[in-house]
Order: structure tokens, then C-alpha cells, then sequence
């Protein structure tokens, strides 16, 4: 079992096509399967990009968090070869630049109305879907909520716990949908051509109020609005983005769990050493 007497550190990650990737408070940890069978792991320092206003400013702490944890994917590449990307697949470039296309088309051709707005925001949603075809890739997202839902758990065994964890950012998708497609019907009411910063804007503004919406329901997980809240996000992992993973695949998530507690623990205890210097 683990360490009952330490509190367990917040933990996020994310799929990759041969392993996992978890974010800690402070750091990143990897393990992949290559092509030789063997596990790698890699792990290294977060960037922090705002750190004045990661933790304090609302609609803005979210969206800088997701930078973050996106920043690190090219460092992942780099540290880690081996890793495979979710869309390092030509079938997943090429539902993209469907999806963009088909987006821009619309937006030319149709009023702005919110079954437009609706529409666009699902079609966003195509590429994931088609990355998450690949089986693997399913499978590793079940590794990465099974992982981290038995270390919140106090369990050594992955295997035990549900490939579905609430705090996954599928719960993110239907609220960012509505906010999203709300707030362009309403930037396009307002202003007669908006440029791609006022729609940039629209995003970032929907996307920080869904984090923040996301929030509150892991901090009141026990209301009835809360379980509202995740109810879509649950669904979404059941029946489409999350597979019952392998023995061998659970292998390399243990892998990516035990190297960024060994590294969030050490730089933990360097900040005690340094603050009783």
C-alpha cells in the first residue's frame, strides 16, 4: 500500500500511443513501450509560464495551466524518442485539416445562429475521435485514470480501479461547446466581421469559465450539480475514449507513476532542505 501519511499530490496526464504521461505539481513523468518491447522512461522540470497568475487570476489560471501541460509535449518528444504522440497518425493531420476547412466553410455560408455555432464545435471534436480509433491509444487513456485513481485510493493495484476518473478533460468538451458556441453567436450579433483575435478571445474566455466550472464541480463532487456536470464527460470515457488496458500496458503505466513520485518526492524534499538552510 502507499504512504498513508503523506497527502496524495494532485496528478493529470495524457494518453500517448505507446504509454503515458503524467504532470505532477512540479514536474513530468513518462514511460513508453518501444518498438523493442522494452520500457523507457524519461521525466524533467514543468515550464511554468505565468506563474503569478497560474494559481490566482480566474478564467486566465485555467487556460495558462492547459498551455502548460501542452508545452510539454515537444519536451516528452525530445526527452523520449520513443514516445508516440496521439496524432503523430495521417489519418488524425487529415481529419484536422478537414475539420478546419469544413469550420471556415461554414462560418461563410451559414448565418450565425447557435445550431451553427453548435455544429462547428463538434466537428471540433472529430480528430479526437479519430485518434482514439487507434486501440492502444484508448487503451493507455484507461491506464492513465486507473493509475492515478488507485494512487488517490491508497492502492498499489491499477488494475482495480475504474478507467473512468472525473477529473478528465472530457468533461470539458460539452461545456466548452455551449460556452463556445454561445459566445461567437453573440461576438457575431455584436460586431459585423470579427476578426480572428475577437474569436480567439471568444475561445479562451469559454475555455477559462469551463476550467473554472470544472473546478468547482471536483471541489463539491458530491452535489447534484456537480454529477450534472460530469455526467457527459463520464459517458464519453464508458463508451468511446477509454479501453480496458493489458496487463503490459498497466505495466508501463506503474512505470510513469513510480517516476514522478520519485521525482515530485526529491524535489519536495530538496524545498525542505533548502528552507531549513
Amino acid at each position: 500500500m502507499t504512504d498513508q501519511t503523506r497527502e496524495p499530490i494532485r496528478l493529470g496526464g495524457m494518453a500517448l500511443r505507446n504509454g503515458l504521461l503524467i504532470h505532477g505539481p512540479t514536474h513530468w513523468a513518462a514511460a513508453v513501450r518501444d518498438s523493442d518491447g522494452a520500457i523507457q522512461v524519461a521525466s524533467e522540470s514543468k515550464p511554468v509560464l505565468a506563474p503569478r497568475l497560474a494559481g490566482r487570476v480566474p478564467l486566465l489560471r485555467g487556460p495558462i495551466r492547459l498551455a502548460e501541460a501542452m508545452a510539454v509535449v515537444p519536451i516528452v518528444r525530445r526527452r523520449l524518442p520513443a514516445a508516440r504522440l496521439p496524432f503523430e497518425d495521417r489519418r488524425v493531420i487529415a481529419a484536422i485539416a478537414a475539420t478546419l476547412a469544413a469550420s471556415a466553410l461554414l462560418r461563410r455560408r451559414a448565418p450565425a445562429t447557435a445550431l451553427r455555432e453548435g455544429f462547428v464545435q463538434a466537428i471540433g471534436v472529430v480528430p479526437a475521435l479519430v485518434a482514439l480509433r487507434d486501440r492502444d491509444l484508448a487503451a493507455y487513456h484507461g491506464v492513465e485514470h486507473k493509475a492515478i485513481g488507485a494512487y488517490e485510493q491508497g492502492s498499489d493495484d491499477p488494475a482495480s480501479a475504474p478507467k473512468e476518473h472525473r477529473r478528465c478533460g472530457s468533461n470539458l468538451i460539452a461545456p466548452m461547446i455551449v460556452l463556445s458556441a454561445g459566445g461567437t453567436v453573440l461576438l457575431e450579433r455584436l460586431v459585423s466581421k470579427p476578426g480572428p483575435l475577437a474569436r480567439a478571445g471568444v475561445g479562451l474566455g469559454g475555455a477559462g469559465i469551463a476550467v473554472e466550472m470544472f473546478a468547482w464541480s471536483d471541489r463539491h463532487s458530491d452535489t447534484a450539480l456537480a454529477r450534472a456536470f460530469h455526467a457527459p464527460g463520464h459517458e464519453i470515457q464508458r463508451l468511446i475514449a477509454t479501453r480496458e488496458p493489458t496487463l503490459e500496458q498497466l505495466e508501463v503505466g506503474v512505470a510513469a507513476m513510480a517516476e514522478i513520485l520519485r521525482v515530485e518526492q526529491a524535489s519536495g524534499s530538496d524545498e525542505e532542505q533548502a528552507t531549513s538552510n
